[in-house]
């Protein structure tokens, strides 16, 4: 049997996409879209994966599994999800060396579990390199429209399911293949600034994106029944050019038409651009709303006018989605189809363009 390599899926071998955690020589990922991209050139290349502690366990149920895929050449060749502690996935065995774009994707969001790259095994004479950083770099902050919520379940009947989450279908990653630039995700499924979303009238205070945007990741995920993903991330791993938000969907459904909420919800706004501009001093911020409803956009603009005049910070704009139309589709909870996220990325490129001269 021909000798083989065995790497970890450290940044000498492989490009990091989105927000990462490499601890005892595994690469975890958590939020939607995080994974690996690079380069193989060889005959066999192996991808050996590590389930947490929800993979293998009878008692969590499959909708709070991980999915993920890989892309070899843009072609999906893996599309599963990992029920077990471990697992080997064969990617290439040929007979000649050849040269191959791989990419590594999780497909589902971070709150209900993760994933760790545990090995790349290769032929003996195979390497693997870096892909290549893009000129761009977005970052998009989102919910779950940015997720892909239920992409892949037209029957309204249905619930959430990981299994049915797909991120490369939705907007935001649609947006960055558009304009050819590296992205970073950071999206949790009924998040918002002040309220998660609720069917009562009670505020979901624990469900808000702020508290959770300094840090890598948030998931109830564990490994050994070990909570590894809240470290602090280090911006400097990816310094964005843009940053886009859309958020204020889910909370919506707690301000309603109440005017002291909706004014809550813009100081809130507010204080978290503050934060954003805090850690990302360089970046352009794009802040969108209203694929789904649009009730909360003139406290955007509020939270907008009110940071610009009180820290003179030009480097902000605002766009007003479509909202979202039966025609077109609805998946499961009435969350936007393909079709909508389709015409959602062609309008927020158009207006990426524009603001930033690409």
């Amino acid at each position: 049997m021909t000798a083989l390599q065995y790497y970890v899926a450290d940044d000498s071998h492989v490009k990091y996409v989105g927000r990462t955690l490499f601890q005892d020589h595994i690469l975890w990922l958590a939020l939607s879209g995080s994974g690996i991209e690079f380069t193989f050139h060889g005959k066999h290349l192996e991808l050996l994966l590590q389930g947490d502690d929800n993979a293998a366990s009878k008692d969590a149920p499959i909708q709070d599994k991980v999915r993920i895929a890989v892309l070899i050449d843009g072609i999906r060749v893996v599309d599963d999800m990992l029920t077990v502690s471990e697992k080997s996935y064969t990617l290439i065995e040929g007979t000649h060396p050849k040269t191959y774009h791989v990419q590594v994707v999780k497909l589902s969001e971070a709150p209900m579990s993760i994933v760790g790259i545990r090995q790349l095994i290769t032929d003996e004479n195979a390497s693997l390199t870096p892909a290549k950083n893009k000129v761009r770099r977005i970052e998009f902050v989102g919910d779950s429209i940015t997720c892909g919520y239920g992409v892949d379940d037209s029957n309204l009947e249905h619930t959430f399911s990981t299994a049915t989450e797909d991120v490369t279908k939705a907007y935001a990653y649609l947006t960055a293949e558009a304009l050819n630039a590296d992205y970073s995700m950071v999206s949790y499924s009924g998040f918002g600034i002040i309220s998660g979303y609720t069917d009562s009238d009670e505020k979901l205070a624990d469900h808000l994106v702020p508290p959770y945007y300094p840090v890598i990741g948030f998931s109830r995920g564990t490994l050994r029944q070990e909570q590894i993903m809240g470290k602090d991330w280090d911006f400097a791993n990816f310094r964005s050019d843009l940053i886009v938000l859309n958020l204020g969907t889910n909370d919506d459904s707690y301000c309603q038409d109440k005017q002291e909420r909706q004014e809550e919800f813009a100081a809130s706004y507010q204080k978290f651009l503050q934060e954003i501009r805090r850690l990302n001093p360089d970046a352009v911020l794009l802040c969108t709303y209203g694929i789904m409803n649009q009730r909360l956009y003139p406290y955007i603009e509020k939270a907008i006018d009110a940071y610009k005049k009180d820290t003179d910070d030009a480097n902000v704009y605002s766009m007003k989605f479509d909202l979202y139309q039966e025609s077109d589709g609805y998946v499961v909870d009435y969350h936007p189809g393909i079709r909508t996220h389709n015409k959602a990325a062609w309008m927020l490129v158009q207006k990426i363009k524009e603001i930033m001269n690409w």
